[in-house]
C-alpha cells in the first residue's frame, strides 16, 4: 500500500494535537456575496447566521459593488470565461493591457505586468531581477509570500529589525561590495497594520545606491491622500523601484496581482518570472471588473474618506473601551489577546453575538502575539461598527481583560 497506516497515523496524531491545543483552524462557510453583512454557516451542519463581517480585506467595499459586477458580466460576455493560455503564447487580450496601463498611471510608475496573484508576483520577481552577486535586505516582518519568493532567488538574504532604520543603514553599509542591494518591505504590514517608513528607506537607498521593493497589497486603493498607496502617504511616488500589489483586496477583492515599477525590471519579469511564464493569465471576467474598479477609485476619494472615518471611530472605541490594540492609522486593527486559545474562544463568542472575526495565532503571527485582526471597510455603516464595538467590549468583559495591561492578560491566560 502506498499510504500505510503507520504513515497515516503520523498525520492523524499531529492534527489531533492541534485540536487539543485549541488552535485547529475551521473554515466558516459564507452563503452570500462578500459585504459588511454576510450569512455564515458555522459549525458545519448548523443553521445560517446573519453576522457583521469585521475581517475581510474588502477595504473599499467594492467586492460586490453593482458597477463592478456589471462590468464583470460584460467582460464575460465580450471576452469569454478563460484564456486557456499563458500571456506570451495566446493569453493577452486588449483588456489586460488596458488594466496594466491603468495600474501604471495609478501607482505612478513606468510599467506594470499582471500576475495570477500577488503571491505569484512576489514568487517570481526576485529570481527574475537578482543574481548571486546581489543581496536582499528585508524587514523581518515582511509577508510570507515575500519570504517564499526570496527563498527561490540565488541572491544573498539578510534582514533588518522591523522598521529600524539604524539597523537597515548598518546592513546597507555591510553589503556595499554587492552588485545590487535591494531593500524589501511591506508598505502596510498585514498583521500589525503599521506603515513602513518609506521616506526614510528611500533616503537610505539613495545614500547607499540601493533599490527599494514594496509590497503594497494592504494599502493600494486607500492609503495616501488619493489612495495610491504607502508611497503616496510618504511622499515618495516615483522613487520606489518595484511595487507589488494585489487586485484581491481593496481593488475589487477577486484575484490577480502585479509588479509595477522601473520599465527594465518589469520587462525582466516578462522575460524570466516563472509564475508569469507558466501560469494561465488572469481570467477576462476579473480583468474587466478590475478595470472598472480603477475607474471608480481614480474618479473620487469618497470611499477612501469614509474608510478613514470608520477607522478613527473603531480605534478610539476599542482603546477607550479598555482593549489592547496595535497603534497605527490603517484600517487593520489588531485586538491583542496574546494567547492562542483565548483568541479562538473570543472569536467564537463574538460569532454568538453576531460578529464575524477570526483569531490569529502562531504560525500566522509570532508565538505570544495571538490576536483578533479586525479590518474596517467603506461598506461598514456606523450602526455596524456600534454593534461590533458593543460585542467586543461585552466579550472582553466576560474574559476580564478590559483595562488590563499586556502582562496582566498573559498572567491570566498565558502566551
Amino acid at each position: 500500500m502506498a499510504y500505510p497506516d503507520e504513515i497515516r497515523k503520523i498525520y492523524k496524531d499531529e492534527l489531533e494535537g492541534i485540536r487539543e491545543a485549541g488552535i485547529f483552524k475551521v473554515e466558516r462557510i459564507i452563503h452570500a456575496p462578500q459585504d459588511s453583512e454576510i450569512d455564515v454557516v458555522f459549525p458545519a451542519g448548523s443553521d445560517q447566521k446573519h453576522v457583521i463581517n469585521m475581517c475581510a480585506n474588502n477595504y473599499l467595499g467594492l467586492s460586490s459593488h453593482p458597477d463592478v459586477v456589471n462590468a464583470a458580466h460584460a467582460g464575460l460576455d465580450v471576452r469569454g470565461y478563460g484564456m486557456s493560455s499563458v500571456r506570451f503564447i495566446c493569453g493577452t487580450q486588449d483588456i489586460h493591457k488596458e488594466l496594466e496601463d491603468k495600474l501604471t498611471k495609478f501607482l505612478g510608475t513606468e510599467d506594470t505586468i499582471l500576475f495570477p496573484s500577488c503571491m505569484d508576483a512576489n514568487g517570481g520577481v526576485f529570481e527574475a531581477v537578482l543574481t548571486e552577486e546581489d543581496v536582499m535586505i528585508a524587514d523581518r516582518l515582511v509577508h510570507a509570500s515575500i519570504v517564499d519568493g526570496m527563498r527561490l532567488c540565488k541572491a544573498m538574504t539578510d534582514t533588518y529589525k522591523h522598521s529600524d532604520m539604524k539597523h537597515l543603514e548598518k546592513k546597507l553599509q555591510l553589503h556595499q561590495d554587492k552588485r545590487v542591494r535591494m531593500v524589501i518591505t511591506d508598505g502596510s504590514f498585514s498583521m500589525d497594520g503599521d506603515l513602513a517608513k518609506l521616506d526614510e528607506i528611500v533616503e537610505l537607498a539613495e545614500k547607499y545606491n540601493a533599490m527599494v521593493f514594496v509590497d503594497d497589497s494592504h494599502a493600494s486603493g486607500f492609503i495616501g491622500k488619493t489612495g495610491r498607496g504607502t508611497h503616496e502617504h510618504c511622499n515618495v511616488v516615483g522613487k520606489i523601484d518595484i511595487i507589488t500589489t494585489t487586485l484581491g483586496k481593496a481593488l475589487g477583492g477577486a484575484s490577480g496581482g502585479c509588479v509595477s515599477g522601473r520599465a527594465e525590471l518589469v520587462e525582466m519579469c516578462r522575460q524570466k518570472a516563472r509564475p508569469y511564464l507558466f501560469s494561465n493569465t488572469i481570467a477576462p471576467v476579473v480583468v474587466a471588473g478590475a478595470n472598472k474598479v480603477l475607474d471608480i477609485v481614480t474618479s473620487t476619494t469618497e470611499r477612501r474618506d469614509k474608510l478613514e472615518k470608520n477607522t478613527e471611530f473603531w480605534r478610539k472605541g476599542l482603546t477607550e473601551g479598555g482593549l489592547i490594540i496595535k497603534e497605527g492609522e490603517t484600517p487593520i486593527v489588531p485586538v491583542m489577546l496574546f494567547n492562542a486559545k483565548l483568541s479562538q474562544d473570543f472569536a467564537r463568542d463574538l460569532y454568538d453575538e453576531g460578529i464575524y472575526a477570526i483569531g490569529f495565532f502562531f504560525p500566522v503571527v509570532p508565538k505570544g502575539q495571538a490576536r483578533i485582526r479586525t479590518q474596517l471597510s467603506a461598506a461598514h455603516d456606523m450602526h455596524h461598527l456600534e454593534k461590533a464595538l458593543g460585542a467586543f467590549l461585552k466579550v472582553g468583559k466576560k474574559y476580564d481583560i478590559l483595562h488590563k495591561t499586556k502582562q496582566e492578560v498573559i498572567d491570566m491566560y498565558g502566551s
